[in-house]
């Protein structure tokens, strides 16, 4: 029996010797090599500098509060997703609205996404679920309908003149659509670099926009900079190129700062990222040769217009439930395969039932879910094991049907 993982990290001698270089540098924190991998990611998406923070889930909520939205604001996204998503939603004390799924997609209903839009709203957050971008011209079709509600609350907000798209694009660094890189399609996009997301810092996230020439990118960097290091108005990188230790603390913000010896990782991988994600799409072809004749629902990685960054392969069992999808689970680990389930919907959880959610009040959201499976799809994943993964799921689904 082979064992394949879920999704070990594409680590190799490059990062190694990232790592091993900084480490003897002598400077290890928030440094030169964090400033070059925000200037190389900027590129790579085609916009300005990024901004590099801990995790996805910072870099959101430092856009939200830089955005200027709290308390008497809402924020719109899809039910389906991460508890991140929504999370960064109450850190800044705004309300969450939650939209359902479109019957047979994991996208939201973009309808009632529309029809959810008030005065009150000031932020919509598509997820671009698996690494697949999500329908961006109905979105920004759907705000500009409704400019006429908006309430716009500090600068940028006016800048922009309608709700803006925050996307959350932790699945889809390296996506592109309509010949435009994830990144540069919504007003904000944040991505993820945790260990198990296509490229990887270990833990880490990046923040971009694509609003170059229309606002001030600098004073806006720096503010990132400032509520990401306690409000202080000087980093430790900065005092030591200026020789001098006095600073301010201007604000009582936050930490969530990314250190250079993950940066290092970054930038090892960003170098060799295309290749990563060409091996990915090797692997979704085969998947799908091997499997699109069952009576599965298979997500469509490639088209006229996008491709994904192939960051997850679902399958979703039509007509079957959750505990045949669970027993299925069960019998790929017990032949070596581990599989995983992308997402409980958040009505689902304690935490937002705490809070008044009610699954029942979304019902196609719990219809994707129930048969949902990912199976292993990484860029370490060997031919061999391929075919194991394909052999395995044919005999395991041929003994359930």
């Amino acid at each position: 029996m082979m064992n394949v993982p879920f999704s070990p990290p594409d680590i190799g001698k490059e990062e190694i010797e990232a790592v091993k270089e900084v480490l003897e540098s002598g400077w290890i924190t928030t440094g030169p090599k964090t400033k070059l991998l925000e200037k190389r990611i900027g590129e790579y998406c085609h916009t300005g500098q990024a901004v590099c923070l801990s995790s996805q889930t910072s870099c959101a909520e430092m856009t939200l509060r830089i955005l200027g939205v709290g308390p008497q604001d809402e924020v719109i996204l899809p039910a389906y997703t991460y508890t991140a998503t929504c999370s960064v939603i109450y850190h800044v004390g705004a309300k969450p609205v939650m939209i359902d799924c479109k019957p047979g997609t994991f996208e939201m209903d973009y309808d009632k996404m529309e029809a959810a839009i008030n005065e009150h709203t000031k932020v919509i957050i598509p997820v671009d679920l698996a690494g697949i971008v999500c329908d961006y011209d109905r979105i920004y079709e759907a705000v500009r309908n409704q400019r006429d509600k908006f309430r716009p609350k500090g600068k940028i907000q006016e800048l922009i003149g309608r709700v803006v798209i925050m996307a959350d694009g932790a699945h889809a660094f390296g996506a592109r659509w309509h010949g435009q890189m994830c990144g540069e399609i919504a007003d904000f996009t944040n991505f993820s670099f945790h260990a198990v997301k296509n490229m990887t810092t270990a833990e880490g996230g990046a923040a971009v926009h694509r609003l170059r020439g229309r606002i001030d990118e600098e004073k806006m960097y720096k503010q990132y900079m400032l509520w990401s290091l306690h409000g202080q108005t000087k980093d430790a990188f900065s005092k030591e190129k200026l020789a001098s230790w006095e600073y301010d603390v201007v604000n009582t913000q936050y930490k969530c700062n990314m250190p250079d010896i993950l940066a290092a990782v970054g930038l090892a991988q960003l170098s060799r990222y295309e290749s990563m994600l060409d091996r990915r799409h090797e692997l979704i072809r085969y998947y799908d040769e091997n499997l699109r004749d069952l009576d599965l629902q298979l997500l469509e990685h490639t088209g006229e217009n996008h491709r994904s960054n192939g960051h997850l392969y679902f399958v979703r069992f039509l007509g079957k439930d959750a505990e045949f999808r669970n027993e299925f689970y069960n019998r790929m680990a017990a032949n070596g395969v581990m599989c995983n389930v992308h997402f409980k919907p958040l009505p689902m959880l304690s935490a937002y039932k705490n809070k008044g959610f009610d699954i029942l009040d979304y019902p196609y959201a719990y219809n994707m879910h129930k048969n949902q499976l990912t199976l292993p799809m990484n860029s370490t994943i060997s031919d061999a094991e391929a075919e194991y993964v394909i052999e395995t799921f044919k005999k395991v689904y041929d003994s359930m049907i």
